[in-house]
């Protein structure tokens, strides 16, 4: 059976069916019908006046094996809109039961192999620094399929059904006319800028509504809700929980009955501080991502953390009070992101990330402190820290006195983000020689005014894709080494206000395809504006 999707336009009070051609069997794996292979060919016949790149896509979606088709489906509904972050896909992916178990992998590694075969395959396509991918438009149009109001009627009387709703602030839920909903994705008024004078929060009487849909396994929820009622624990079958923006102080302790849920979002949620001890009984639960929106800060978890050994994501914790000595029974955490580093807990904490052979992503950011004339945070006993030898994804956030001599050993990271270090060294020096580097940004990372040809010698950075700097203090690169930066495509400059010159020599790295600049000086202004009036910014660049 296909399944279907359905938006409500702002504005509109019906809901615009639109068909996806992949579809589920009863075992799980996921592969389209004969039927979707059939619209498919026959749309290419149809359209006799097309362009050879559009054949070519049709052809190349025709041939996709079926479970690379129906997880292509799924994303263009996913990010029909906006791109989304890679995990959340993979996430999303093995929620709705899109991806087959092998024996011997873990799920969430098959997950992220399928996304990176459809972006090697150019079906899925990398956004700003790599983190996010949406699906570009020639294989969107190929994946949905506008219907008539009576078609979809008729269509869907006993399929499965995805309902994407875009709000418009008048607090009033769609009728699903009795269609069978497994995946809800709902995003406020206030979110898409479009309340007309509301403030946008879905009410307690909508969210009751959304959780009468008894046999969902997706509910993605992004922006304000007045609160997330008790009934959500009826929701029995339900595999992902996305709460993010939603402003909420308070959880629901019925949350515990949600047995089969892998993936729990609390990003970013207004005041709320602490999970619900019932959130320990989800024994199934894989992915746990949490922040309060309320400066951002961490959330505490209760005691007992340490028995949810199924865990593969837990970010936004805070390490102590005893939780640091928790962690080191977690040995197979794959992500891992904790706020409020102190002195208080940091040894015990970094013995427990030692433990943790597996972790691929680890997020420090340290407790704020006075440092240096700077209202930042220092990060403690950085010297006694050991990374762990598989880690690909390191973000660190904190003064720093010198550059930590570890970074050097870590052969494996493809991305680094160093945030609000204050250095007075160039971290560069150590971070160039590292072999598989892709992404770095260097948010106020370092103080120089100056910087020249040893920011990069010929052929540091290697394999470097992406670098944004972001800094106060820069007000000039003089010289780009020749042979630096081999694999350059984008360059970026945030937030650099001083910044009066660009670096001579930034024209000859030949992989680079992008220069982004905000915020800038007037004096650069005007020189870019020149370049380009006179044709020569391309040149340039």
């Amino acid at each position: 059976m296909p399944y279907f999707n359905c938006t409500q336009e702002i504005g509109k009070p019906d809901l615009v069916p639109e068909e996806f051609h992949g579809s589920k069997s009863q075992a799980g794996v996921v592969p389209s019908t004969s039927t979707a292979a059939g619209i498919s060919s026959s749309r290419v016949a149809e359209n006799t006046g097309e362009s050879s790149s559009s054949k070519t896509c049709k052809s190349n979606y025709a041939k996709l094996p079926d479970y690379l088709r129906s997880c292509l489906d799924y994303s263009s509904i996913v990010t029909n809109r906006y791109p989304v972050e890679i995990g959340k896909l993979v996430r999303l992916l093995l929620a709705e039961g899109l991806v087959q178990d092998k024996p011997g992998d873990i799920m969430e590694d098959v997950a992220a192999n399928v996304v990176k075969e459809l972006i090697d395959l150019g079906m899925l396509q990398e956004v700003d620094d790599g983190t996010e991918v949406k699906v570009p438009a020639s294989y969107l149009q190929l994946s949905i399929l506008k219907l008539e109001k009576q078609d979809f009627v008729s269509k869907t009387a006993n399929s499965p059904v995805r309902l994407a709703i875009r709000d418009d602030g008048r607090d009033i839920f769609p009728n699903p006319e009795g269609r069978l909903v497994r995946s809800l994705f709902i995003i406020t008024a206030e979110r898409h800028h479009a309340s007309f004078g509301s403030t946008g929060c879905l009410s307690r009487a909508y969210m009751r509504n959304v959780c009468g849909m008894r046999f969902l396994l997706v509910l993605d929820l992004d922006g304000k809700i007045a609160c997330l009622p008790e009934e959500v624990g009826d929701l029995i079958h339900l595999r992902y929980l996305g709460l993010a923006n939603s402003d909420l102080d308070e959880l629901p302790r019925t949350l515990g009955n949600l047995q089969k849920l892998q993936t729990l979002d609390i990003t970013m949620c207004g005041n709320l501080s602490k999970l619900p001890t019932e959130v320990l009984h989800i024994q199934q639960l894989r992915h746990l991502l949490m922040s309060k929106s309320i400066d951002d800060c961490e959330i505490r978890v209760p005691e007992g953390i340490g028995k949810m050994v199924n865990l593969h994501t837990l970010s936004g914790i805070y390490g102590g009070d005893g939780i640091a000595r928790e962690l080191s029974a977690l040995t197979q955490i794959k992500d891992l992101g904790v706020k409020r580093v102190s002195e208080d807990h940091a040894s015990e904490l970094f013995a427990a990330i030692k433990k943790m052979e597996s972790l691929a992503s680890l997020s420090l950011e340290a407790e704020e402190c006075f440092f240096d004339e700077t209202n930042c945070a220092l990060f403690p006993a950085l010297d006694a820290f050991c990374p762990p030898p598989l880690l690909q994804e390191f973000y660190l956030q904190g003064g720093l006195i010198e550059i930590p001599m570890w970074l050097a050993s870590m052969e494996n990271l493809t991305r680094l983000t160093l945030s609000f270090s204050y250095l007075w060294e160039n971290p560069t020096s150590v971070l160039q020689l590292l072999p598989k580097l892709k992404h770095l940004s260097l948010w106020e990372a370092y103080r120089a005014k100056l910087i020249g040809k040893e920011f990069c010698n010929a052929g540091g950075f290697p394999a470097l894709e992406t670098l944004t700097i972001a800094s106060q203090f820069l007000l000039e690169w003089t010289e780009i080494a020749t042979g630096a930066f081999p694999s350059l495509r984008s360059l970026r400059f945030r937030c650099c206000l001083s910044l009066i010159f660009l670096p001579e020599g930034l024209q000859n790295i030949s992989t680079l395809q992008e220069l982004y600049l905000d915020s800038m000086h007037p004096d650069l202004a005007r020189r870019l504006k020149v370049l380009s009036e006179t044709g020569r910014l391309r040149a340039f660049i």
